[in-house]
């Protein structure tokens, strides 16, 4: 079973990108993001997936 909440960490790995770009895209709203509690950064799988699906088509 695959988490729905992803960490930075995760994120980084599933996007092969350094923390500091997962950090800008959340910055700049291409990636969305939620916070869980006080401090805990999480993303969405559908937002990975939406960012991805967006980088694929403009490529297209």
């Amino acid at each position: 079973m695959t988490p729905e909440l992803l960490t930075v960490p995760q994120a980084m790995a599933t996007l092969q990108v350094s923390r500091w770009t997962v950090y800008n895209l959340i910055r700049s709203g291409e990636l969305g993001s939620v916070v869980v509690g006080v401090r805990c950064r999480r993303i969405p799988r559908t937002a990975l997936n939406d960012y991805v699906t967006r980088l694929c088509e403009e490529v297209a």
